[in-house]
């Protein structure tokens, strides 16, 4: 396969995977990409790579002998492409987009537009949209399925979060408020949940089946509060730049808390584990910019 791989791909596959395993997927990536293009047959044709794409795998945009659109998503093994293709197989096109297919890495998905997502649209619209759409996927997991807990996933991210308090102290008050948020959150979850893992505007694209429908789960078990929590912070940069930014985050939990039926408090709490789990993985990684953001605002809950 004669292309480039979007830039923000790489880059971000470094900060994953660290530069010299994420330079041998990417060595491997036309030999991989044209082992998903035969596993659907000769029926699929390549338009064009999606950039600047996401930040964990690469997207071509195919269509079939019969001219039906799609996407195949290729990713490493690291981003559980396996756990996407059982969350999309759950939801079955309910509020997410159609799997059409899988095989090993690749999933061959219900095309959208990905130039226009949620972001697009005006901040009160977005959320309104982003609400309506992010309560279809909160049903029942399937029986006997693999998916990790809110408690196991956010368990891993905990020693992270105290290395950078060690190395610097000014994090540590923050660091402290978030763990301790989520020790009384963990202690007791009041509903075991399909969730998106990841959700926010930019995940929220146009369709033709339906007007939005998500994309890129990073699926897991929980309560709703948890998944609810990244979608409280987007557009950060607005928010820190208004003069009423602070007074705005703290309304916009109550507001999307009461819009969805999700406790105040729970929101809150894991809005802060997000923000301040997100803010010290970004300066880690050097998102410094990202990072000082993130955290201004997990300062302000």
């Amino acid at each position: 396969m004669g292309f480039e791989p979007p830039q923000r791909l790489v880059r971000a596959l470094g900060e994953v995977y660290g530069d010299p395993a994420a330079a041998d997927w990417l060595a491997r990536l036309p030999a991989l990409t044209a082992e998903a293009l035969s596993a659907n047959g000769p029926e699929l044709t390549v338009e064009r790579v999606v950039a600047p794409g996401g930040r964990s795998s690469l997207v071509l945009l195919v269509r079939r002998s019969d001219g039906t659109p799609a996407a195949l998503k290729i990713a490493p093994s690291g981003a559980a492409p396996e756990l996407e293709s059982a969350a999309l197989t759950h939801w079955n096109g309910w509020g997410a987009v159609q799997l059409m297919g899988s095989d090993g890495g690749a999933l061959l998905l219900e095309r959208l537009h990905p130039e226009v997502s949620l972001r697009s649209l005006p901040e009160a619209k977005a959320l309104l949209e982003a609400a309506g759409t992010v309560r279809r996927l909160w049903v029942e997991p399937p029986a006997g399925h693999s998916f990790e807990t809110v408690e196991e996933r956010t368990g891993r991210r905990t020693e992270p979060m105290l290395a950078a308090a060690k190395a610097d102290p000014m994090l540590e008050p923050l660091v402290s408020a978030a763990l301790a948020a989520r020790e009384e959150l963990v202690a007791h979850s009041p509903e075991v949940l399909l969730l998106h893992g990841n959700f926010r505007q930019s995940k929220v694209l146009a369709g033709e089946r339906a007007p939005w429908l998500t994309v890129g789960p990073e699926p897991l078990v929980g309560e709703r509060a948890y998944d609810l929590a990244r979608l409280v912070r987007d557009r950060v940069e607005d928010l820190i730049a208004s003069p009423g930014g602070a007074a705005t985050a703290r309304r916009r939990v109550n507001k999307l808390a009461d819009s969805l039926d999700v406790d105040r408090e729970r929101l809150h709490g894991w809005t802060l584990f997000r923000a301040v789990e997100s803010g010290t993985r970004a300066l880690a990684v050097g998102r410094r910019r990202e990072g000082e953001l993130t955290l201004e605002f997990a300062g302000w809950l």
